[in-house]
């Protein structure tokens, strides 16, 4: 992105994975400690989610002598077109409300899923989005292995 500012995040990917899946990637603990964190391990019982508007989701990356917590909230659950949640790291306020990521699964036939995401918040800065970006596209890159190997 050019300029010094910059809001958010907008990534969009085509999954080669039916929209009912791709869904549940999001939604399945077991899915979702598989792809988050892309090449990061995220132990099965470092998750936990409860999605339903209003629903709180916490995991943990783990790598050698780091742990990463994330979490937030649900605030829309739209099955299977989509999820609007919250977002915050280990650093970020107690009292904030952190970033908001809304994600829309999008059937485009043949068994194939458009992934928009989107993420807002302006609590960023531009090279904090941008590592952020970078980090997103590992996670879809592992999501798109994942939906490969356990269809």
């Amino acid at each position: 992105m050019t300029g010094g500012t910059r809001e958010g995040i907008d990534l969009t990917r085509v999954l080669e994975a039916p929209q009912q899946r791709v869904f549940a990637a999001w939604t399945s603990p077991e899915d979702f400690a598989a792809w988050y964190g892309g090449e990061a391990d995220v132990p099965l019982d470092r998750v936990a989610m409860d999605v339903r508007p209003g629903g709180s989701w916490h995991l943990v990356i783990v790598m050698p002598g780091v742990e990463m917590p994330f979490h937030g909230v649900y605030r829309e659950v739209s099955e299977p077109d989509g999820l609007v949640f919250t977002l915050k790291d280990g650093s970020a306020p107690e009292d904030a409300e952190g970033e908001m990521v809304t994600v829309t699964f999008s059937d485009l036939g043949g068994g194939r899923t458009e992934l928009a995401f989107q993420q807002r918040g302006g609590n960023l800065t531009p090279e904090q989005y941008a590592a952020a970006e970078d980090g997103w596209e590992a996670f879809f890159d592992a999501l798109a292995d994942r939906l490969a190997t356990h269809p």
